[in-house]
């Protein structure tokens, strides 16, 4: 029995982690007000509320995490 609910837990993981995205680029600009960070490719995404605005600006190097469902960056952290 520990066996079977071990891989169903396993199993729910991975589709949830199947369901996200990760994109890397550089900052070109961050609008606060609308929550959204354009990169200098052109691609922009709408940041969710956890994310922290204020700690990206532009030239910054970032790994952007977003959800397939709704496509909103649900992560985004600073590359070295």
């Amino acid at each position: 029995m520990t066996k079977l609910l071990t891989a169903l837990a396993a199993t729910a993981f991975f589709a949830v982690a199947a369901h996200a995205a990760e994109v890397q680029g550089t900052v070109q600009s961050v609008d606060p007000a609308s929550r959204t960070i354009m990169l200098d490719d052109g691609t922009s995404y709408v940041a969710d509320a956890a994310v922290d605005l204020d700690a990206l600006a532009a030239g910054d190097k970032v790994m952007i995490t977003v959800d397939d469902a709704t496509t909103s960056a649900v992560e985004v952290e600073k590359q070295d």
